[in-house]
């Protein structure tokens, strides 16, 4: 390996050149920015679950598993989609394609956070909230990432997985899966779906390339793409409201997730009349104000 030389480079500050060393690459094999929106998933899901008096440590254990379980998956993922993503200007620059790891030692770091988050769960958090895990890490890695190159069904498979985190949160809780968590479940279930088809319409060519069948990349007219849009940001409006009528959170939150719903559902059919760049970017911007949004009034109308 040649020895560094007094370039532009070299000169940076440290903080920089961590940045580009190995540290970095790992940390962002492991997908920070999902990570951090499963942990916050999570918490609002052990939040609304813990009868009474609220425990730190129990939330520590299953912020921690979940934590390691999310990085871990999302280093399995890179490591399993590391040939598509070489054909994606998108992902290209990741450190898997562009050859900074290699895929043994991506593999074996996925396997290892993976493997830690679970048997967390299963020691510190209880057996419930391990095998709800477990089927996460599992139909994600093994289900839904293959599928992506097959079927446009991906999507609806990998929502089961991308939905979990407030079911870990609620299982963490009460150590049983009621109706309340699986409506939980049910909102983060039916939000993915605008939110993850403006982003392929956004990208469809670059999906197109790599040979990943988004359901914009078979359907280029984009009218089946509209139309789950409109469907699951329509079905997303009562579900959110269910929290409300099953009196786990107040009016307040009930109004609030109306109101909310109903800008979602507003720049999803938006995107379906125009099929432009932008629609599909402010349905992109409006998915991710919405979440911490609907959970910040749960949060603070919790009954």
């Amino acid at each position: 390996m040649p020895q560094p030389v007094q370039t532009a480079a070299a000169a940076a500050p440290a903080t920089e050149q961590v940045r580009q060393g190995p540290v970095w690459d790992y940390l962002e094999l492991t997908k920070p920015n999902v990570v951090w929106l499963i942990l916050m998933s999570t918490l609002v899901g052990y939040y609304i679950a813990a009868p009474g008096q609220l425990s730190l440590i129990a939330m520590f254990h299953v912020v921690f598993a979940t934590g390691l379980m999310a990085a871990g998956t999302g280093a399995l993922n890179q490591w399993w989609e590391q040939r598509t993503d070489r054909l994606m200007q998108r992902t290209e620059n990741r450190p898997l394609p562009s050859g900074r790891l290699s895929s043994a030692g991506a593999l074996s770091f996925g396997l290892a956070l993976a493997a830690a988050g679970l048997a967390y769960a299963a020691v510190a958090v209880n057996m419930l909230s391990f095998w709800v895990g477990l089927a996460t890490v599992v139909s994600y890695v093994l289900v839904y990432t293959p599928l992506k190159t097959r079927s446009p069904l991906a999507t609806f498979v990998g929502a089961f997985p991308g939905a979990a985190p407030l079911l870990l949160g609620w299982t963490a809780a009460r150590n049983t899966l009621s109706l309340e968590g699986w409506v939980l479940f049910s909102i983060l279930f039916l939000w993915q779906f605008p939110h993850f088809y403006a982003i392929a319409w956004m990208y469809r060519e670059d999906y197109g390339r790599a040979g990943i069948k988004m359901l914009p990349v078979v359907d280029p007219e984009g009218g089946s793409t509209g139309r789950q849009i409109i469907a699951y940001a329509f079905n997303l409006i009562p579900v959110s409201v269910a929290p409300w009528m099953l009196g786990m959170a107040g009016p307040v939150y009930g109004v609030a997730a109306v109101i909310l719903g109903s800008v979602y559902l507003y720049y999803g059919v938006r995107l379906a009349r125009i099929k432009t760049h932008a629609a599909a970017r402010k349905l992109l911007l409006a998915s991710v104000v919405y979440l911490p949004l609907l959970y910040l009034f749960l949060v603070a109308d919790k009954v």
